[in-house]
């Protein structure tokens, strides 16, 4: 394809000006249809997928392996000053998933020039709602992993020049769980404590407590983090508020560290409450677990790294989180985190990501599928 960098940033600014919400994007959906279509390239027919669609290139026979972007934006406001600006209110590519998304199709375009060579079939992924930690669910449950034995992913990252690539076997991104709970005393005049139950009081117990958890009930060999990022009680300056409500997340790197965090949570709270004659509920909502590298794959998206020419670095384990771990549970693969060289970090009002990574990382992706659909023929 003739000046494939050009199209590609055409592509990029076209979803970047244009950004739907996870679930929501029905519009960048149909223009990666088009896109893909018009290249010759074939769409699956998954109507269990809303949003969000599969292709695929090659024999259409085994081995088959998997690139994936995801597709959903932010409810941010943008304030980069781009030309090429979020044309949405409160609407912004803020994590560069139109850089991930314009990268993979930038793959799927050289990789159909190329299609003679395949020895297998190469499925391409384009995924709702990872912002919401679910959204590789919906892929998996619509077939789109049917058959792939093999499955490879990145994440722009600032931290790194563009021309840096990261990675490592094993954990690279944390399991994300969140969770709210909800404290019941008894209100109060401010002036009467004695009268009441200080819900106040024993949330501020609660938040120093929970901390005891990553520094004295789990192995200082693990990475646990565990933060209180919303308080709410009260309405007034002289009375003791009935009940408060705290807001958080856990991140961790070991599934059984995951799973055994809200257990010890609750064993606080319910020990707390009952010593302050109050009730304390904890909601936990699951997210994704951490994303784990198979050590096979991760060297081997290194090596052609290399081959490509990037700089390639081993990282240590990032606490943000991935839904691409759902996938990584299913089947072998690997994820890479590609240098953006952006000033501003991800999620932030004025990320805007180095953009000359697209065509060099669009190559990469398309050289990996070829290589690892040898590997997996041999």
């Amino acid at each position: 394809m003739k000046n494939l960098e050009q199209k590609l940033q055409e592509i990029r600014h076209d979803l970047h000006e244009n950004p739907e919400l996870s679930n929501e994007e029905y519009s960048t959906t149909g223009k990666l249809k088009n896109w893909l279509e018009e290249a010759g390239i074939h769409v699956l027919d998954t109507p269990l997928l809303r949003t969000g669609l599969v292709a695929q290139i090659g024999t259409g026979q085994a081995p088959i392996i998997a690139i994936r972007a995801d597709i959903d934006a932010l409810p941010i406001q943008e304030e980069t000053g781009l030309s090429y600006s979020s044309q949405v209110a409160g609407k912004m590519h803020a994590c560069g998933h139109d850089v991930h998304t314009a990268v993979i199709l930038g793959a799927a375009y050289s990789l159909k020039e190329r299609e003679e060579e395949l020895s297998g079939t190469v499925r391409i992924l384009f995924q709702p709602a990872e912002e919401t930690g679910h959204g590789a669910k919906q892929i998996i449950e619509s077939g789109g992993l049917e058959g792939v034995e093999a499955i490879f992913g990145l994440h722009n990252w600032p931290e790194l020049a563009v021309g840096e690539l990261g990675t490592r076997a094993g954990a690279i991104t944390a399991g994300v769980d969140r969770f709210e709970i909800t404290i019941k005393g008894t209100g109060a005049h401010a002036a009467s404590p004695e009268k009441g139950t200080d819900s106040i009081v024993l949330a501020s117990q609660i938040v120093l407590a929970l901390q005891t958890i990553s520094s004295r009930s789990i192995s200082a060999l693990e990475s646990v983090v565990v933060s209180i990022t919303r308080i709410s009680g009260g309405n007034t300056w002289n009375v003791l508020p009935e009940s408060v409500v705290l807001e958080g997340t856990v991140r961790t790197l070991n599934t059984s560290v995951q799973q055994e965090i809200p257990r010890r949570m609750d064993q606080i709270l319910q020990g707390l409450a009952a010593a302050a004659g109050a009730e304390a509920q904890l909601h936990w909502y699951p997210g994704p677990p951490a994303t784990i590298n198979d050590s096979r794959w991760s060297e081997f998206m290194s090596v052609v790294a290399e081959e490509q020419g990037y700089r390639v670095l081993e990282i240590g384990p990032q606490m943000g989180g991935e839904d691409f771990s759902f996938y990584l549970q299913t089947i072998p693969g690997a994820f890479v985190m590609i240098g953006s060289g952006a000033s501003y970090n991800l999620h932030h009002p004025k990320f805007a990501p180095d953009e000359t990574l697209l065509l060099p990382a669009a190559e990469y992706f398309a050289a990996l599928s070829v290589q690892a659909l040898k590997e997996l023929s041999k």
